[in-house]
């Protein structure tokens, strides 16, 4: 396939890596993902204020993670084909509405407006983010896909800790306040817009490098379908401990609920670590050695989890973390040299799954909870990591796949 050192995407002489870009996207991808997380993190105050049913919430979950899984494959396509850079201060824009709606809404109907439209934000955020990101890279697909997810994953674990110092304290009106912050994204995303455009029509007049021949067609198929496997379990075990760790902690250890929530920023600290050295080694070793490393390495420390003891288990969960979220950089990388020119669809259908997964996976394993206890939820997500074994169907690209 195609070669990191002369990707089709880019010609020769853009081979720069353009590191403040990819700051600032990342910046981007953090405010984004603050805005995502302050959702799940209200529902308390919502369901106070509104008497909400436990439904009533999941529909509102629904509506989120609903439009940004359908909707981001469907945008990464729509742009590969026509590209509107501006696109990305525009689905901030959406963000931001869909964070004064929770703020000021005052009716249910609102509020899941609301919820749907910070989807719709993310579903046109991510695949153009993801491109930005790419065009930036310089051949360093790995870290510039590391950097860019970081700010993500950086987003995710301060969403509740704003939540906890800012907005319950304050009430709900104060979810306003972030609106601040959605501004100097969309700022920030204007000028990446502009940057984008002028990169996009610089690299259109120059010659681009021949291709390789490519996989075959059933061959990128099977791949894709492996790499979504490999997804599925990563991202059904993340959904067991975003979701229900707190309880499982506060249930085997009789911790307090602050202390729970510090142990679950444990998970997501180490987590964004992992995910910047993913990409970093990927780009090194080859990301098909760093999905092996990722997926399947992580399996003994999850088997230990559900049976340590309170030390130990602050220490497996930074593993867990570090170890598991190093793969998601290099999947993506992955399956864009699989699939070249579809830069914002792969991009786009892999974040998409990852939602959809995240939250059919949080609503399956809260049942599975009910019904059998919160323990054997974790002992039995433990067993998930052995689906990296699929990663010996990955073939051998180049240096960027393995």
């Amino acid at each position: 396939m195609t070669s990191p050192s002369t990707p089709l995407s880019q010609p020769a002489d853009t081979m720069r890596t353009h590191y403040l870009i990819l700051v600032a996207i990342s910046l981007c991808h953090m405010i984004n993902d603050v805005m995502q997380s302050l959702l799940a993190a209200i529902y308390p105050l919502l369901q106070a204020e509104f008497a909400l049913s436990f439904t009533q919430i999941g529909l509102m979950t629904l509506a989120f993670m609903g439009t940004a899984s359908v909707l981001q494959p469907l945008v990464g396509l729509f742009t590969d084909r026509k590209p509107v850079p501006h696109s990305l201060a525009l689905g901030m824009g959406s963000t931001l509405s869909g964070l004064v709606l929770l703020a000021v809404g005052p009716s249910y109907p609102w509020l899941l407006t609301g919820a749907a439209l910070i989807g719709i934000g993310s579903a046109v955020f991510h695949p153009e983010a993801s491109r930005v990101a790419r065009a930036a890279a310089g051949g360093r697909f790995g870290t510039a896909q590391s950097l860019f997810q970081v700010g993500g994953n950086t987003g995710h674990a301060l969403g509740p800790l704003l939540t906890a110092f800012i907005v319950v304290p304050l009430g709900r009106a104060a979810v306003a306040a972030f609106a601040a912050l959605a501004l100097l994204g969309m700022t920030i995303l204007a000028g990446i817009g502009r940057w984008h455009e002028g990169h996009r029509r610089a690299a259109a007049r120059r010659p681009v490098p021949s291709a390789p021949v490519a996989l075959p067609r059933r061959r990128v198929v099977i791949t894709i379908a492996v790499l979504a496997f490999l997804v599925f379990s990563k991202n059904v075990y993340t959904a067991s401990i975003s979701s229900y760790y707190i309880f499982f902690l506060i249930e085997r250890f009789a911790l307090s609920t602050q202390a729970a929530q510090m142990m679950l920023f444990l998970f997501l600290g180490a987590a964004a670590l992992g995910v910047m050295l993913g990409g970093i080694l990927g780009d090194r070793f080859g990301v098909r050695w760093v999905i092996w490393f990722s997926i399947l390495g992580v399996l003994p420390f999850t088997l230990m989890l559900p049976y340590a003891n309170l030390f130990w288990t602050g220490v497996l969960t930074v593993l867990v973390g570090f170890i598991l979220a190093s793969a998601f950089p290099a999947i993506v990388v992955f399956a864009q040299e699989l699939v070249p020119g579809r830069v914002g669809m792969i991009a786009g259908l892999f974040f998409g799954l990852a939602f959809g997964i995240g939250g059919l996976a949080a609503a399956a394993l809260g049942v599975l909870a009910d019904a059998r206890g919160i323990e054997y939820v974790y002992r039995l997500c433990s067993y998930l990591p052995a689906l990296g074994l699929l990663t010996i169907f990955l073939p051998r690209l180049n240096r960027a796949g393995g």
